[in-house]
């Protein structure tokens, strides 16, 4: 079932179908109708989620609900339900970042991941520029069902670390670089021809898309640990 209304059709009964309720691309869309999509989605669902959001929205938004959340570094908005008990967060998710600099991507992904269900381990700053970093990580990150790898520059991390592990890697490229890295052009082109097994790749900076197929991917490893 849809909630229509002039400028907008919002999927109420997205989370019967598929397990997860619609989010909010905020980017581009108007302050007024922004505030008036979170009204729906909260009163239809108890909650409201939305990515890429910039400070002027998020300040429209937490005038109508003050309990609304706003994280400057990930651009996430999000409403989560304040009458619920909000249920133990399961399996895990492992979420590493090459640079500092690929933190805002990466929380996009932790935060989706983590709205949707999973527990998260955050892995920041172990790109392969100093690889002991995430050598000294490892024996941790391997105890994900899933794990994402957010790089920019030449987009190495990936490779790496699906060479070390055995389950699956989202690859998630970022705009972070000089010039030839082409706004994650380069980064993208090197993970869709890693040579490493078990690497799926996202579109540059999504690391919303990242995130919400880690959900997936770790609910069923949940499931299937729980049969």
């Amino acid at each position: 079932m849809k909630d229509a209304f002039d400028f907008a059709n919002l999927d109420t009964d997205r989370k019967n179908r598929t397990g997860f309720s619609e989010t909010v691309f905020c980017q581009g869309k108007t302050t007024e109708h922004l505030v008036e999509i979170y009204k729906r989605l909260f009163e239809s669902d108890g909650q409201a989620f939305g990515t890429r959001a910039n400070a002027q929205q998020a300040e429209a938004v937490k005038k109508l609900f003050p309990q609304a959340e706003y994280d400057e570094t990930s651009h996430i908005l999000k409403i989560t339900e304040t009458n619920k008990a909000v249920p133990a967060r399961s399996g895990c998710v492992a979420v590493c970042s090459a640079g500092t600099s690929d933190i805002g991507v990466a929380e996009e992904a932790s935060q989706t991941a983590e709205y949707f269900g999973a527990k998260v381990d955050r892995y920041y700053d172990v790109g392969v520029a100093g690889v002991h970093r995430l050598l000294s990580q490892i024996e941790n990150i391997r105890t994900a069902n899933v794990i994402i790898a957010v790089a920019g520059m030449e987009g190495a991390l990936p490779s790496v670390i699906g060479g070390l592990v055995r389950v699956p890697v989202i690859a998630v490229p970022t705009s972070v670089g000089y010039g030839a890295n082409f706004g994650g052009l380069s980064a993208l082109l090197s993970m869709l021809n890693s040579c490493a097994n078990g690497i799926s790749v996202v579109n540059i900076d999504n690391g919303y898309g990242a995130g919400y197929n880690a959900a997936m991917i770790n609910r069923l490893a949940v499931q299937g640990n729980n049969l």
